[in-house]
């Protein structure tokens, strides 16, 4: 016997089943996305790697992308995440948008990442952007989608939280306790990685990077306070506008919010699971000069994005996983016998056109079989025709929910099928 094939480490398979729970979820990801007002887009699935080079890390190109070389010898990468497409997008069409621009998008994404719970090397992603408005207003407006969706999707303020912070903040914060700007980059890393690493080894990291102990402290210290937000303006009315408009039960400070990305530059923010189990379900924040990156004039935007993974652990969680039909279709039409199949298939067109979803058995075999098969795949209705129902101008509606049968005039049949649930 032959080996199976395996897929490719860290890829997933959709089977009915699987696909029934994304399809749901892009469906939940516009309603709110339209609802305030954005709309959708997407990007090549493939970018040159010269995108992503200066714009979103070293970490991400060299150990999460997946880059190759093309025929024509170009470096090319799988697109491991979307603002720096979507600011290419906008840089080359930057005269002939509307701004403020609202942008989403739910599709591919790929990182060479180690395969765990929560994390894939494929996972699918909503991306939401604001494009064009400089105001703390529109960072609110892109945290109230957060909340929004959260909202929409059943998950309360005690079961997930967003956790924000502003990166403005936090310069001027690590200037007053001496650090160097040529520090900055190293003591982000460190609070970005405060959570995954052990106090010691922390520490330690810190000081092998040329962080004094006295440093670290005080760095501990500005980490601990939950009160800092309130030496900054842009929090102070971010909090403000949430809070007006009801969201502020989702919300919270927490200056250990960075984000690993180099393009932010304001208010940065996470969404978690309130026991903090795992790996951030979304994350986002402003950025000023991305556009601007990437040859076009600077303009300001804020955005999050949000993988389908973590989400999909977060509801699973808290059983709020929907109740999804895989079959979309609820009739079957058998077939009595080898004469009559394209009678069968006839029926099956003419109860379509009337707009009801319905199979066609596409062999003559035992009835109990296609009944069995009807069962299976979850169908209510089962149609037969057999010769003396087709002679007397009849036909058979089996309801398998319901344990009832019927036999109507030909010519009623789509009518009764509505009439009765289909």
């Amino acid at each position: 016997m032959r080996e199976i094939v395996q897929r490719v480490k860290g890829t997933r398979d959709f089977y009915p089943e699987e696909m029934a729970f994304r399809t749901w979820l892009y469906g939940q990801i516009r309603i709110v996305s339209e609802r305030f007002g954005y709309q959708e887009f997407d990007a090549p699935f493939l970018e040159k790697l010269e995108l992503y080079a200066a714009k979103s890390g070293e970490e991400l190109v060299k150990e999460q992308a997946f880059v190759f070389t093309d025929r024509g010898g170009s470096e090319v990468s799988l697109r491991p995440e979307l603002t720096p497409s979507l600011a290419r997008m906008v840089a080359q069409r930057q005269k002939e948008l509307v701004y403020p621009l609202r942008l989403w998008s739910f599709g591919p994404f790929w990182r060479y990442e180690q395969p765990q719970k929560g994390r894939t090397r494929e996972f699918f992603q909503w991306n939401i952007d604001l494009i064009g408005a400089a105001g703390h207003q529109a960072d609110a407006e892109l945290l109230s989608i957060c909340a929004d969706f959260f909202r929409q999707v059943g998950l309360t303020p005690q079961q997930v939280r967003i956790n924000v912070n502003n990166r403005r903040l936090m310069d001027a914060q690590l200037q007053k306790i001496g650090v160097s700007e040529a520090l900055k980059p190293l003591v982000f890393r460190m609070i970005d990685r405060r959570d995954k690493l052990r106090v010691d080894a922390w520490r330690t990291y810190g000081l092998e990077q040329g962080l004094t102990d006295k440093s670290i402290d005080l760095l501990v210290a500005l980490l601990d306070d939950k009160t800092l937000w309130k030496a900054s303006p842009e929090l102070t009315e971010i909090f403000a506008i949430l809070d007006r408009m009801g969201y502020a039960d989702y919300f919270e400070f927490d200056p250990q919010v960075i984000r690993g990305l180099l393009y932010y530059t304001g208010t940065v923010f996470e969404a978690r699971d309130a026991a903090r189990d795992g790996r951030a379900l979304l994350g986002g924040g402003r950025y000023e000069n991305l556009v601007g990156d990437v040859g076009g004039d600077p303009l300001p935007g804020v955005g999050f994005a949000m993988g389908d993974v973590m989400i999909q652990v977060a509801l699973e969680k808290y059983n709020l996983l929907p109740d999804l039909a895989v079959q979309p279709a609820r009739i079957v039409v058998t077939c009595f016998d080898a004469d009559s199949l394209a009678e069968s298939y006839a029926t099956a067109a003419e109860i379509r056109a009337a707009g009801l979803n319905t199979i066609c058995y596409p062999e003559a075999v035992k009835l109990d079989k296609q009944l069995k098969y009807a069962n299976r795949i979850g169908a209510k209705f089962v149609v037969i025709a057999g010769p003396d129902e087709v002679a007397a101008g009849k036909i058979t509606v089996k309801d398998l929910e319901a344990r009832t049968q019927t036999t109507v005039e030909r010519g009623q049949l789509t009518a009764f099928l509505r009439s009765a649930g289909a």
